[in-house]
C-alpha cells in the first residue's frame, strides 16, 4: 500500500500567523488560521480536515460492508462534526458525529444499522480516532 503524504507550512506566531495545508496528491490547497481555527475566519483548519477524511472513509467503508453482506447501495452520504475546543491542559478534539443517509435498495433499517455500526467499527480512520468519543446516527432514504 502507498504512504499518503500532505503537507503545511506555517509563518509568523500563533495569533497573527497563517500557513497553507496542502495534500500530496495536489488535489487540495488551502490557507488556514487562528481565525479559522479558534474562531470563524476564513480558510480551513486540522479539524475540518480530519472530519472531512472520516466522511470519506466511513462512506467507504459501509459501502463495502453493504456490498459484502448483499446489498448495492446506490448512494451514501456522510458528514463527520469534529468537536473542539479548550480541555484542562490545552485544546482538544472531544467528540465526533458522524452522521450518515444512505438509498441501499432491498435493506431493512435494522440490517442498513447492524451495517453503519459495523462500518464505524472498522472504518480505518474511526480506528485512528479511537480515542475520541464517536457517535453515529444511521438512516435510510
Amino acid at each position: 500500500m502507498p504512504t499518503r503524504t500532505s503537507s503545511a507550512r506555517w509563518e509568523g506566531d500563533l495569533k497573527s500567523g497563517a500557513g497553507t495545508v496542502s495534500t500530496g496528491s495536489g488535489t487540495f490547497q488551502g490557507s488556514y488560521s487562528f481565525p479559522s481555527r479558534f474562531e470563524s475566519g476564513q480558510g480551513t483548519n486540522p479539524e475540518e480536515l480530519i472530519a472531512a477524511a472520516h466522511a470519506a472513509c466511513y462512506s467507504m467503508a459501509l459501502s463495502n460492508g453493504l456490498a459484502k453482506a448483499g446489498f448495492t447501495p446506490t448512494s451514501v452520504e456522510t458528514s463527520a462534526a469534529v468537536q473542539f475546543g479548550p480541555v484542562e491542559g490545552g485544546f482538544a478534539i472531544t467528540r465526533i458525529d458522524l452522521t450518515t443517509r444512505g438509498d441501499v435498495p432491498g435493506i431493512d433499517a435494522a440490517e442498513f444499522e447492524k451495517q453503519a455500526t459495523d462500518a464505524k467499527a472498522g472504518c480505518p480512520i474511526s480506528k485512528a480516532l479511537a480515542a475520541v468519543e464517536i457517535t453515529l446516527d444511521a438512516q435510510l432514504v
